[in-house]
């Protein structure tokens, strides 16, 4: 039988979790990630995995604690659900929504909500999938959907006000904002950095280190969010090549 980890103040220290896991480069992020984690499990954060060397788990939270741009009371938000390579098509998707739904139901939450989007985008879980597991919008934002998993019909979720009502800026070049939330991010913007200054590029680096922070930033954000020229450009954690794609500098 498959073996799931739920990480916690004894065991988070020898435990990985889960992304870049031997990758050298993020292993800073790797170490303000924990730190991070470490902080939220007094305030109900969940991180489940499967105990192997793989990408195999499930990141949830209290909706009132979630670093998101989401707002409501009484339901769980997913941060992060992925299951990938040679564990994909084997159950373990289902297994940890299954386990989330029975959790928030032990703990009479009124539902499970999670950001997604009509079309797939990385650094997103895939609507088709939640769909599957009776997850339906009740939010959205262009493309960008609030999915809720329903216990019950009360306190339905929104998208933050912030998200909905000001999402262009008026400011030339990058701005992004970002969080400790994942472990990719920390190279990532080194990476950003040192090419916009390289190439002289406008950027605006804002760093979101507290809930209330995250919950006002003027745009979907699940731990990283970027404007381009003042418009909202998506949730892609952006390196130095995806940046060439976005700025079509070959």
């Amino acid at each position: 039988m498959d073996q799931y980890i739920t990480l916690n103040t004894e065991n988070i220290n020898k435990e990985h979790i889960c992304c870049a896991i031997s990758d050298k480069k993020h292993q800073q992020g790797v170490i303000e990630k924990k730190q991070w984690i470490k902080c939220e499990l007094t305030k109900g954060h969940t991180f489940t995995k499967l105990n192997v060397k793989g990408k195999v788990f499930v990141e949830y939270t209290n909706i009132e604690n979630a670093w998101a741009s989401v707002i409501g009371k009484n339901y769980f938000y997913i941060h992060c659900l992925w299951v990938s390579g040679s564990y994909k098509n084997k159950g373990h998707g289902k297994a940890l929504i299954e386990k989330t739904i029975e959790n928030a139901k032990k703990q009479n939450k009124d539902g499970i909500c999670i950001i997604s989007s009509l079309k797939k985008k990385p650094f997103l879980s895939d609507y088709k999938f939640l769909k599957k597991y009776n997850f339906e919008i009740v939010d959205q934002i262009d493309d960008y959907l609030l999915l809720a998993y329903k216990i019950t019909d009360r306190n339905i979720p929104q998208l933050s006000p912030a998200a909905k009502n000001n999402n262009i800026i008026r400011e030339e070049g990058l701005r992004i904002y970002y969080s400790p939330q994942c472990p990719y991010i920390s190279n990532c913007i080194k990476e950003v950095n040192n090419f916009c200054k390289n190439n002289n590029i406008k950027l605006n680096l804002i760093k979101i280190d507290t809930l209330e922070a995250a919950k006002n930033v003027p745009s979907v954000f699940n731990n990283y969010s970027v404007f381009l020229n003042g418009e909202f450009v998506g949730v892609h954690l952006l390196n130095e090549n995806y940046l060439k794609k976005l700025l079509n500098i070959n």
